[in-house]
């Protein structure tokens, strides 16, 4: 009787997660139509990233409940053989001057390393789990390789944050950290991008961050500033700033998620994305699946979160269907009983 009311009881939580999940999508998709309609916009790239990420979720959930070990591992290979073949798996120019592909190559290696970790703590085998770990170790490795500094940093965060992961009881507090990490790193680049940060700072964020990626969010803020309640229109950024019309090879991003958002949606936009992050978590919290699986998905969605806030990551479709992907994985109901964490 205690085993059909548990069972009962993780169906009412995935349907609740679920809905949920319809909701902020759907409003997503409908404020990205309105603003568009109003402006003369153009929405597809956002529903296309909509698309991608509902799509990873359904096939997430339904690859990690029959193969809860297998389909994370091979998620893994595939984000890491991914970021290695970018550019070249990307139409257009191979590099989009002077930003390039770093952002979408960090968070394909940080998704590579969550999924690695994800399948170590699925398997009852020692070495097995063993061999998982090495291999988000050679993740971060390659993103040293490859000489992306982000990457690297995100995949060693996310190792960690997998190996306390299994110290912790609870993942409430853990996902409520994860939730004030992002939200501390989109709040350091709306700073960055008002101006609002010591001198000393500034200099060096704009060393590391390229002064031309932050006259975008300049931009952007500008933007989002003059058109506060509907914004430009979705996909209208590139026409609109001045820093994208002085660029050469102009990609019509301001390569901050949470910025482009604000300029071309406006405040309900970033408002609709930051429910979206929160449904994540949500959908993590209320997973049947165990808390170090749960932890070291948030984490890895943490860092793209990070990421996409300094970067263009969520303008790749692979980077959207990958986190809905992970996420779907981290929210099945495995269909053989998981092992205990050790």
């Amino acid at each position: 009787m205690t085993s059909v009311a548990g069972a009962a009881e993780d169906g009412d939580r995935r349907n609740v997660s679920d809905v949920v999940g319809v909701l902020v999508l759907g409003a997503c998709a409908a404020w990205s139509l309105i603003t568009a309609a109003v402006h003369d916009g153009r929405p597809e790239g956002v529903l296309l990233a909509l698309l991608a990420v509902a799509a990873g979720y359904a096939a997430g959930r339904i690859s990690g409940a029959l193969l809860p070990v297998a389909a994370p591992c091979a998620t893994a290979l595939t984000a890491l053989g991914l970021a290695v073949g970018l550019p070249r798996l990307e139409p257009g120019p191979e590099i989009v001057a002077p930003l390039g592909h770093a952002g979408a190559t960090a968070a394909l290696l940080t998704l590579a390393a969550g999924a690695a970790c994800c399948a170590a703590w699925t398997t009852a085998s020692p070495a097995l789990r063993l061999l998982l770990r090495l291999l988000a170790v050679g993740i971060a490795v390659t993103s040293a390789a490859l000489g992306s500094v982000s990457g690297l940093a995100t995949c060693l965060a996310v190792l960690l944050c997998s190996l306390a992961a299994g110290q912790l009881r609870h993942r409430g507090p853990g996902l409520f950290g994860l939730a004030l990490a992002a939200t501390a790193v989109t709040g350091l680049t709306w700073a960055v991008a008002g101006s609002a940060v010591p001198d000393g700072l500034a200099a060096s964020l704009r060393g590391r961050l390229t002064p031309h990626r932050i006259d975008l969010w300049h931009d952007a803020l500008r933007l989002a500033r003059e058109n506060t309640a509907l914004g430009v229109g979705p996909g209208r950024f590139g026409e609109l700033s001045t820093t994208a019309g002085q660029s050469l090879l102009p990609d019509g991003k301001p390569h901050s998620a949470p910025l482009q958002m604000a300029a071309e949606q406006g405040v309900i936009g970033v408002v609709l994305l930051a429910a979206a992050f929160c449904w994540l978590l949500y959908a993590l919290w209320r997973s049947p699946r165990s808390t170090p699986v749960v932890l070291t998905a948030g984490a890895a969605l943490t860092a793209l979160a990070a990421i996409a806030a300094v970067g263009n990551a969520l303008s790749f479709t692979m980077v959207s269907v990958g986190a809905g992907l992970l996420a779907g994985l981290a929210t099945a109901h495995p269909l053989a009983e998981e092992p205990a964490p050790s």
